[in-house]
């Protein structure tokens, strides 16, 4: 693993020369990407320079996301109008509990379909598309998404608990002859592709102290270890993006500082990475750019120790009247109780043309009630049901 500056920032790599464009050279056994920021301060002077409001342009963005929206019934999850993600950074994307950002990544990476996808009947302008590295990445499913460059880790790791440590980080690796039948029952035109993948784990395991794991079963690793593991096995289809869903929930505090040091040496390393994450010494200490998430919608972007202090930051967290006393009895005067009244049906109004443009878009009715076959919502199975679908949703 590469080691970071006595500033807690990854600077330029070691061994690696900057050229006079200012863009560092990458050192041996690095990808060698032209163009790619590898010095970490220019990439940061960089974005410098963009504008901090909600769906900034990039001076290089590797992923560009327009019109995604995701509707579960009458309630709007994800309503993305557009972001783009600057490539070579560490984009962290937060937000309160619920604020769509795993239905985002799922959305973005094929584990989900957005409900302004585009159809037969439905085109244009106003459906959601997304373009990662030149690619547009719409209806494209998980498995070429993830061909394409861009993988992802899960908030709850899928490590497959009944293969060993090994084993999983072999089933990472693209471009496996022996997985074609017919290819599979000679030997001799897949051994030396396994012999070469093998040897990629192993370093791998070595750089996340898991070497010593390699033949125990990987239900037997703890939370933090599955952790490591799944972030591995992501690195074993060299991706050009890995996306981490909160990679520091559930992890013990002595691995912490490890993890956060593996995520910034996959920056270094020629990765591009966006993480969700709640803590927000992490989301200071290693991001280059925050993207802010309320309520399915981006509200704020900008350097983590400018946007952190932004209004609509602070509102999304803490609520719009976080900073009222509501004991003291001196503010409840005609004019502010007036001036409540027309917030709240402000708001009222808002949510009911909503639900009325979600009703509308699905065929109009209460969603699901007039769907052939659906249960009453009053019945305790349909109250059990959508419980499940609840508990679903915040995953």
């Amino acid at each position: 693993m590469s080691d970071t500056n006595s500033t807690g920032t990854a600077g330029i790599p070691a061994g690696g020369a900057s050229t006079a464009t200012g863009t560092a050279t990458p050192p041996a056994g690095r990808r060698d990407k032209p163009g790619y920021d590898y010095d970490r301060e220019v990439l940061r002077g960089k974005l410098g320079t963009v504008e901090r409001t909600p769906g900034s342009s990039k001076p290089d963005s590797i992923l560009t996301v327009d019109n995604v929206v995701r509707r579960f019934g009458g309630m709007t999850a994800v309503d993305v109008q557009h972001v783009e993600v600057q490539r070579g950074a560490i984009t962290a994307l937060i937000g309160p509990n619920g604020a769509g950002k795993t239905t985002f990544f799922n959305l973005l990476t094929g584990f989900d379909k957005a409900s302004s996808a585009p159809t037969t009947f439905k085109r244009g302008g106003d459906t959601a598309k997304w373009v990662f590295d030149g690619k547009p990445m719409g209806n494209v499913g998980a498995a070429k998404v993830a061909r394409a460059g861009m993988v992802r880790t899960f908030q709850l790791t899928k490590a497959l608990s009944r293969l060993t440590v090994m084993q999983n980080m072999l089933l990472g690796a693209r471009d496996q002859p022996g997985e074609n039948f017919f290819v599979g029952i000679i030997p001799p035109l897949w051994k030396a592709r396994e012999r070469e993948i093998t040897v990629k784990a192993e370093d791998l395991l070595h750089r996340f102290k898991l070497y010593e794991k390699k033949d125990d079963y990987a239900g037997s690793l703890s939370g933090g270890q599955r952790k490591l593991l799944e972030m591995a096995r992501a690195l074993m289809s060299d991706p050009e993006m890995i996306m981490l869903d909160e990679p520091m929930a559930g992890v013990n505090p002595a691995l912490t500082q490890s993890l956060l040091g593996h995520i910034q040496s996959l920056r270094d390393d020629g990765t591009t990475v966006l993480f969700v994450e709640h803590d927000m010494h992490m989301v200071r200490h290693i991001s280059d750019w925050v993207i802010v998430m309320a309520e399915g919608k981006v509200v704020a972007e900008g350097p983590a120790d400018t946007v952190m202090d932004d209004q609509a930051v602070i509102d999304a967290y803490l609520g719009a009247h976080h900073d009222t006393d509501l004991g003291d009895d001196s503010l409840l005067t005609d004019a502010v109780l007036e001036e409540l009244e027309h917030e709240v049906a402000a708001e009222d109004a808002a949510r009911e043309a909503d639900a009325t443009g979600a009703s509308s878009s699905s065929g109009g009715g209460t969603p699901g009630r007039d769907l052939p076959g659906s249960p009453d919502p009053s019945t305790p199975t349909a109250t059990n049901a959508a419980d499940g679908q609840q508990s679903g949703d915040k995953r």
